[in-house]
């Protein structure tokens, strides 16, 4: 696996979990960088982040000025992976709910699809620390996308992903307008109707131990009308436009 990474993970608020995220990184068998896109968090992760970078050649920052929502920030990441040539550009959470240790099973994956999605509900249910409210949720959020759009995925709303530079390539990041758990939809979607190979991993969630969630009922419905509009950017069709690219 000689893919150029890039693993991007936003952050607000973040700094209990910053240090151990990074060394975790950087233990693994494989070769990447880190970008950390932070939001101007209040309690000094940008900051901490700098003084990081400082010592690590392979750890880079990006501030944004203010809190402007997860698709926004992965959006700002991937310009800046295109622009330096990355092969392979991966989705993160910095608060471990996503297991680095997953990142060579990604790259793996990677070496035949444009997309791969790590998927908690791939041969089971694989997701630690959540109530069953949540769980549900979850689960019928995935249900919704799959009855409206028809992409066959089952674990569309995750947010822990692997992007081949050709998928972002085939995309014009400017009009993907969305945040949160629609953004993560959307973004599935356009690569998905284009007839690119999208595949999945399964993966271990774990929600976090340490911090606050940054889920909200503005993100869920945002979710919950975006579905419909890929569906209509699609042509009311549930399955790709065009073949599998070779």
């Amino acid at each position: 696996m000689d893919f150029k990474t890039l693993v991007i993970t936003p952050t607000f608020n973040e700094r209990e979990n910053l240090p151990n995220l990074v060394r975790k990184v950087f233990s693994l068998p494989v070769r990447l960088d880190l970008l950390i896109v932070d939001d101007n968090s209040p309690d000094g992760t940008g900051q901490l982040a700098d003084e990081i970078a400082a010592s690590n050649p392979q750890v880079h920052v990006m501030h944004r000025a203010e809190k402007n929502g997860l698709g926004r920030a992965y959006i700002a990441g991937f310009k800046w992976a295109l622009a330096r040539d990355y092969d392979c550009i991966m989705e993160m959470d910095g608060d471990f709910s996503h297991n680095p240790d997953d990142i060579p099973k990604f790259l793996q994956a990677a070496q035949e699809a444009d997309l791969v999605l790590g998927s908690r509900y791939c041969d089971g249910i694989r997701v630690i620390n959540w109530p069953l409210q949540r769980l549900v949720l979850s689960m019928g959020a995935g249900m919704y996308v799959r009855t409206i759009t028809g992409m066959p995925f089952s674990d569309p709303t995750g947010g822990y992903k692997c992007f081949r530079r050709r998928a972002l390539l085939s995309l014009d990041l400017e009009t993907v307008k969305s945040n949160g758990y629609s953004f993560q939809i959307e973004m599935t979607h356009r690569i998905w109707r284009q007839g690119l190979k999208v595949t999945e991993v399964p993966i271990i969630f774990t929600d976090r131990f340490q911090g606050t969630s940054k889920m909200s009922g503005k993100i869920v419905r945002e979710a919950l009308w975006m579905v419909w509009s890929l569906w209509l950017q699609n042509g009311l069709r549930r399955r790709p436009r065009l073949k599998k690219q070779e």
